[in-house]
């Protein structure tokens, strides 16, 4: 490989442009109009625009993204963790381009990504599993007979869905045909494909996840578990590693069905699979994600294995540079933090960042897509920042997380922080012993949420200066001028005509040097 198109926005792509960083990969992100100026736009070596329709998303639209990665030169396509990192249609667009894919073999990506095939694929290797349709369902009658076979309640699932879109839970049977339609409705417009099945509903479990890596000949390695039980609306914002309050027969089932899984389609690249653990103590299989995870940084840091540079190690043909299995040096936590507002039902909450200050110390680590003065852009993804905290036990890491996020200060949006900053207080997840938090857990037993609604404040001033760009045969090129040198009524100030002249002859510097580049690239 020799330049790395990043297909992603924000942190996540943030976090790919630093790992090609320290490989020496050249990379190139893309921004769409309203993220023309995001940190994740400053992270890459080079930044091309997207152009984007009303009612469209630029970061899907793979033509674009193909098109970019001709112009810039990148020969490899790295899809971070959005809807195109599991979209084997894209993996086998920029397979035909000829470019390399960074992820799973999409044949291996169209299996595990549909539910009906994947849990076939578990039931072969031995993989625990909840009662279920063995093929998507045709009417509302099969799903109601099913319930009444095997109780309620039952789970509406999307067979290609995903982070809980396309998921309806029936808790009585004159509510299946609605929400079945519902859930249609939503898989065909999110996915493409409007396919649903139907399995019994675990009420009350914990979601536990494993983090996988395959080499694409037959070695798989499992780097550790995961719990993320503290959902919204199916949206993990907790994540533990490695996952506590396993028994050792519960850690011996989620690892080798995992190896086993990936084994029999000799995965390539990092995976996820996931399982939910019932009140009861039963481990069921859920499901294969086969993009990496967002979680992925807390695996890192109770195990020290950077996780996309395996990506792009196996993608480049170099195969995994792990000797062992890796062991936990410790417990760590990770935690979302969005622009969402947690006491109105985590609505976003949009607006510029005005004051960013993050914590540090020893076993903090912050992953942030902003900086202080980015916009938010509304209908984007609210993910501002993770904040990692690392300790020898949980305790500790529970102690080194109240630190971390007390001095954690976000201004503009309103945030999750003073969510978890409540969380890592309360009982039900901080019981050594009997933890209560589960899936849903946020939606039905947290008791505080109402008192952290909050109205969205006014932005704060600006900076001194003016940050500006000009995008030239696509490719973005940043300006940074003292404010008070464009003000027409200052003494001595360039003015607007000055200004413009100035911008005028950075574009046309930075378009002969384009040509250039390109020119020499080329040869």
């Amino acid at each position: 490989m020799r330049k790395l198109l990043i297909a992603e926005r924000g942190l996540v792509a943030v976090r790919v442009a630093r790992a090609a960083a320290d490989l020496d990969l050249p990379s190139v992100a893309v921004f769409a109009p309203d993220d023309v100026d995001a940190l994740h736009v400053r992270a890459a070596d080079e930044a091309w625009a997207l152009d984007e329709l009303p009612g469209t998303d630029a970061y899907r639209d793979m033509t674009a993204l193909l098109d970019v990665a001709e112009r810039s030169g990148a020969d490899a396509v790295h899809p971070g963790c959005g809807p195109l990192s599991e979209s084997a249609e894209f993996a086998r667009r920029v397979l035909a381009a000829g470019l390399t894919w960074v992820g799973p073999d999409p044949e291996t990506m169209e299996l595990l990504g549909d539910k009906v095939s994947a849990r076939a694929l578990a039931d072969s290797v031995g993989a625990p599993l909840v009662v279920g349709t063995s093929e998507p369902i045709r009417s509302a009658d099969e799903a109601v007979a099913f319930a009444q076979r095997h109780g309620l309640p039952i789970a509406l699932k999307a067979a290609h869905g995903g982070g809980g879109l396309g998921l309806r839970v029936a808790r009585r049977l004159d509510e299946v045909a609605d929400l079945l339609d519902s859930a249609v409705r939503e898989s065909a417009a999110v996915f493409g494909r409007g396919e649903v099945f139907v399995e019994q509903y675990l009420d009350r479990p914990r979601h536990v996840e494993a983090q996988l890596l395959g080499d694409g000949e037959g070695r798989i390695v499992v780097v550790g578990t995961r719990e993320c039980s503290v959902q919204r609306r199916h949206q993990k914002l907790v994540g533990e590693a490695p996952a506590p309050h396993l028994t050792d027969e519960q850690l011996e089932v989620v690892t080798s069905t995992s190896v086993a899984l990936g084994s029999a389609v000799s995965y390539r690249g990092a995976g996820t699979v996931e399982f939910l653990v019932s009140r009861a103590g039963q481990v069921s299989f859920l499901e294969v994600g086969t993009a990496l995870p967002l979680e992925h940084v807390a695996t890192e840091q109770a195990t020290g294995v950077d996780l996309v540079r395996q990506q792009l190690l196996v993608a480049g043909g170099l195969g995994l540079d792990l000797v062992d299995v890796p062991e936990s040096r410790g417990h760590t936590i990770s935690f979302r933090v969005t622009a969402e507002d947690a006491g109105r039902g985590f609505l976003p909450a949009p607006a510029p960042v005005s004051r960013l200050e993050v914590p540090g110390g020893p076993g903090v680590r912050i992953d942030s897509g902003v900086v202080a003065g980015s916009d938010v852009p509304a209908g984007r993804d609210p993910l501002l920042l993770t904040v990692v905290v690392t300790g020898r036990d949980r305790g500790a890491a529970l102690s080194r997380a109240r630190r971390a996020l007390d001095g954690l200060v976000v201004e503009g949006p309103a945030t999750t922080a003073r969510f978890h900053r409540l969380l890592v207080d309360d009982p039900a997840f901080v019981d050594e012993h009997e933890p209560t938090v589960h899936t849903r857990w946020i939606e039905t037993e947290c008791e505080w949420l109402d008192e952290l609604a909050s109205a969205t404040p006014e932005a704060a001033a600006g900076p001194e200066s003016l940050r500006t760009w000009v995008v030239v045969d696509g490719r973005r090129v940043p300006l940074v001028l003292p404010l008070a040198d464009v003000d027409d009524r200052a003494p001595d100030s360039l003015g607007a005509e000055a200004l413009v002249a100035g911008i005028a002859a950075a574009a046309v510097e930075a378009d002969v040097a384009g040509r250039a580049d390109r020119g020499s690239s080329a040869s």
